[in-house]
């Protein structure tokens, strides 16, 4: 449980102040840490010790602004998840644990111009049976399409371009992914033979934990003019796509978290916590960590990519209808576990940053020239997916979320471990529970089924009216899921 001081600073702000020193008494704060959060969330939030993280956070070396935490925050690795944080893009330091293991980890959502009624419990158990059948999902789940090193090389450094080039997706698609489905800085020289050998067969899969694919409905509309821009209205019938870099993603991070190690003695950096391990921006391992981050948000696009074309096809398959006659046109891609260089306004002036986003998501607003030309009288979409059984989110992006440098919530956050979570529920009766409401689930595992049970989260609509109401990204649609593919 978390004791330090937790100040009130306006409506869903709370501070640690730059002075706090720490649970040892040697933190040596560069800026103060917010918590983005409503006066009932603070118990769950303190509970767990992720403040700490919030506070370590502030003493990395050439961070700017604060050190900022998302009311979805949780313990994670070095940083709290739901952490945010901007370094100088000249004097700054990368961390991995800013980015955390699975690298753009993301969500990706697919309307179509079904509506509910246009499909029945039975067809809606078809659709989900057949998504099963053709995305591979479930712990060390293998891709359909298996990869040759040169072209696992090309997934690396193309991203979402090289699954469209192949025949997954269409043109348009790259339109509406976050950097269009691909960071060019990317050097697949930079990844190790180990962490290809993960990949290569995991392209196309959606893997296991908290992903899910989803077939959802538009239970509510909240903006009118975002909803019509974004192609959505109510009683829709979406499809929603969770899931991340797989073993790839992992493999890079474990192995630059033990290049950084060394280079926190090489370039005499002091830290509180051994996880914060870290790197100059502009030294070999931070620009050599860059270019392989890169290369797993590559392989996490071209992952999404390819699962929204067999999407597609599953559709097709089951209602005996062309994809593009029902209109399954991407919304848009966002990740939430990622480090981007990015253009922001610090005391008034213009500078470019390193932004850490882990399980935090970009929300631009109008302002900014990233948003694509058809969003950009409303903002960016912002996609905050429920735990299974639970609602998710569209949501807008805002000017104001400059704040933030540009940052929302990325879910409801976990409040219990998996394994507590495994000891208390049963897989088979969270399904059950779940067919009680509504839903159909198809798992992989009765154990992730278990794990992922709703009451392991927190409520995901007070994350997203906490967000909503302090500004940083406003509420657009509502869905409800109608049937999970669980991993």
């Amino acid at each position: 449980m978390w004791e330090g001081p937790l100040e009130k600073i306006g409506e869903y702000r709370y501070q640690i102040p730059k002075s706090y020193r720490g649970i040892k008494g040697n933190l040596k704060m560069r800026v103060p840490a917010v918590i983005y959060a409503s006066p009932d969330m603070l118990d769950s939030i303190k509970k767990d010790n992720a403040p700490e993280q919030a506070a370590n956070v502030a003493t990395l070396p050439g961070i700017v602004g604060k050190s900022m935490a998302m009311p979805d925050i949780h313990w994670g690795y070095g940083f709290p998840i739901g952490g945010v944080a901007a370094t100088d893009a000249e004097e700054g330091v990368i961390s991995p644990g800013g980015v955390g293991f699975d690298i753009n980890c993301g969500v990706r959502l697919v309307r179509t111009d079904l509506r509910v009624s246009d499909l029945d419990k039975s067809a809606i158990r078809q659709l989900v049976d057949e998504l099963f059948k053709n995305v591979p999902s479930g712990v060390g789940s293998k891709a359909r399409v298996q990869l040759n090193r040169a072209q696992l090389d090309e997934v690396l450094e193309l991203g979402a371009k090289w699954a469209v080039d192949q025949g997954y997706g269409w043109d348009e698609d790259l339109e509406y992914l976050e950097e269009n489905g691909r960071m060019e800085v990317a050097d697949a020289g930079l990844v190790s033979e180990k962490a290809k050998e993960r990949g290569k067969s995991q392209v196309g899969s959606l893997g296991a934990g908290n992903h899910f694919l989803e077939i959802q409905r538009v239970a509510e509309i909240y903006d009118e003019e975002a909803a019509k821009a974004y192609g959505v209205e109510k009683d829709q019938i979406v499809v929603m796509i969770h899931t991340g870099s797989r073993g790839c993603g992992h493999q890079i991070c474990s192995d630059y978290l033990r290049v950084f190690e060394n280079a926190v003695r090489k370039y005499n950096i002091s830290l509180p916590d051994r996880q914060l391990a870290c790197a100059p921006v502009k030294s070999r391992e931070g620009e050599n960590y860059f270019k392989a981050m890169a290369c797993g948000a590559n392989f996490a696009w071209a992952n999404r990519q390819m699962i929204v074309h067999w999407v597609r096809q599953s559709f097709e398959n089951v209602l005996k209808r062309d994809a593009e006659e029902m209109g399954m046109h991407i919304v848009y891609d966002v990740c939430h576990n990622i480090a981007k260089l990015e253009e922001h306004v610090v005391d008034g002036e213009k500078k470019m940053l390193y932004v850490h986003r882990k399980g935090a998501t970009r929300s631009f607003g109008p302002s900014r020239k990233e948003v694509p030309a058809k969003y950009s009288k409303v903002g960016q979409p912002v996609l905050i997916p429920g735990d299974m059984g639970t609602e998710s989110y569209l949501l807008r992006g805002t000017d104001e979320s400059e704040e933030t440098f540009g940052s929302t919530c990325h879910g409801a956050g976990r409040v219990m471990s998996r394994q507590q979570a495994k000891r208390r529920w049963n897989g088979r009766e969270i399904a059950r529970m779940l067919e009680s409401k509504g839903i159909y689930a198809h798992a992989a595992s009765w154990s992730v089924m278990a794990e992922e049970s709703p009451d392991a989260y927190k409520d995901v609509s007070k994350v997203v009216e906490t967000t909503h109401g302090a500004g940083l990204s406003l509420k657009v649609a509502k869905m409800r899921p109608l049937g999970v593919v669980k991993g």
